[in-house]
């Protein structure tokens, strides 16, 4: 009984965590959110008896998962902050930099 309602618990965690997700405003925000559901997932599947499949998701859903979001996020954003360097030269460099 005690396990069927930390099931249920961590089921209605996993649902608001989601939404979370899905709504929040910032990436970063959003993956760890994600990498959330993935860890309370693995929590779940501890409380089923199946130690196994929690292993294989909290190491690959929740970690790994989340590292290449991070990296991803972190290369574009220093990406984007190239292109806007170039975006803010280019028009001086156009007009020999005179306005």
């Amino acid at each position: 009984m005690a396990t069927d309602i930390a099931i249920l618990a961590a089921g209605i965690l996993m649902i608001a965590a989601g939404v979370g997700a899905v709504l929040a405003k910032s990436l970063l925000v959003s993956i760890i959110l994600s990498g959330g559901v993935s860890l309370v997932a693995s929590a779940v599947f501890l409380l089923m008896g199946a130690p196994d499949v929690a292993m294989a998701e909290a190491a690959i859903g929740s970690g790994l998962t989340m590292v290449v979001f991070l990296y991803a996020l972190a290369r574009s954003k220093q990406a984007d902050a190239e292109d806007s360097d170039e975006r803010v030269e280019s028009p001086a460099s156009e007009t020999g930099g005179a306005v």
